[in-house]
């Protein structure tokens, strides 16, 4: 019993020492801006001279709330990118599997607005390692996977997620479609085709969801003024799976139940 109790304690000790050792860092942005300021440029550098040996694992990106909603959550999306893409040219190490996300105006505000207006970047005190190697795509963001694109290439929407039966987009997924919006707006010649696929239904896309879908990704890049001829919708329903449906793990499920984009033209 004491054994098992003292092998309890170190795994908790362990947890919480993991925890301790991820330290944050803040920089602020002006008032409807995503670039860096010469004040945020000068914390950064200051943060990389004095911190030569880190993992960056989190970078959350905020708004105040003046502004929509959606709005907020790309300008939100564009400031994570513009530290992110910052660290990459500054040759920071980034952890496998690290995590970017923008919640807009959705967090606890503070009363002064300027606080508001921020990047938090997440990161662990490491000694550097020999990086485990790995295929090119495994870690790629949207963002570099269209960099990399040609015409005829298909990219999955990663982590893209709707109500069961359903074209309404789950919270968590707002990210991606901020991020895919800043993508459109960067890349001006860009056009591409929103492919659904559905899982599990050995009868077909009896609601035509899978183009319901795929629409619902299309009416989000319109509504937030991209030009509707860079644009069009398909639905595939289950004629073009990953894996022979039924399927046979709710991974497979996951798999087949998808959005992608075609690039058309870049």
């Amino acid at each position: 019993m004491k054994t098992t109790i003292y092998y309890c304690l170190l795994l908790i000790a362990a947890v919480f020492s993991k925890a301790d050792a991820q330290q944050q860092l803040e920089v602020f942005f002006d008032f409807n801006k995503f670039d860096l300021n010469p004040a945020a440029q000068a914390k950064l550098d200051e943060w990389l001279a004095a911190n030569k040996e880190i993992e960056v694992t989190k970078i959350y990106g905020y708004c105040d709330w003046k502004g929509a909603n959606g709005y907020n959550d790309t300008l939100s999306m564009k400031r994570v990118n513009q530290v992110y893409n910052y660290l990459i040219s500054n040759k920071v190490l980034v952890a496998a599997g690290y995590e970017t996300k923008g919640f807009g105006e959705d967090f606890i505000q503070s009363k002064v607005q300027s606080e508001n207006r921020k990047v938090t970047i997440s990161y662990i005190p490491k000694k550097p390692v020999t990086p485990v190697q790995v295929p090119k795509t495994a870690y790629q963001t949207l963002t570099e996977q269209v960099k990399s694109s040609k015409p005829g290439d298909l990219i999955k929407l990663e982590n893209i997620n709707f109500l069961n039966n359903s074209d309404a987009v789950v919270p968590k997924s707002k990210p991606v479609l901020a991020e895919l919006l800043c993508i459109m707006e960067d890349n001006p010649k860009l056009q591409i085709e929103i492919q659904g696929h559905i899982c599990c239904q050995t009868n077909g896309d009896v609601n035509d969801v899978s183009t319901k879908r795929a629409k619902a990704v299309y009416a989000y890049l319109v509504r937030n003024k991209v030009n509707r001829e860079r644009l069009s919708y398909k639905g595939y329903g289950i004629t073009r799976p990953m894996h022979p449906v039924p399927e046979k793990s709710v991974q497979e499920e996951d798999e087949n139940r998808r959005v992608e984009i075609l690039i058309v033209s870049n």
